[in-house]
């Protein structure tokens, strides 16, 4: 199966999505946070840095429950940065 490439709003949508993350995980190691999700050290650093930009979806909802964050939130955060213009 061939995948299709992503547009750049999903790529934007994923450093988006990293960044919220990041941010949330605070002064909490990326060791911390991956043993408590259950994948690799490498595998946030990607998710956060956006080199993930479409990271599965068990993933992203074992770093949200290891940062106590709610799904709902967390990509309700995400719609509303990426519907905010860059500079406002």
């Amino acid at each position: 199966m061939v995948r299709e490439p992503l547009t750049q709003s999903q790529i934007e949508r994923g450093r988006l999505l990293g960044g919220l993350l990041r941010r949330a995980r605070a002064d909490r190691t990326m060791v911390d946070v991956a043993r408590q999700a259950g994948i690799s050290v490498e595998t946030l650093r990607k998710i956060e840095g956006g080199r993930i930009p479409t990271p599965a979806f068990f993933t992203v909802a074992a770093i949200a429950a290891a940062l106590d964050l709610s799904l709902d939130d967390l990509f309700r955060r995400v719609d509303e940065a990426a519907a905010t213009p860059v500079g406002a």
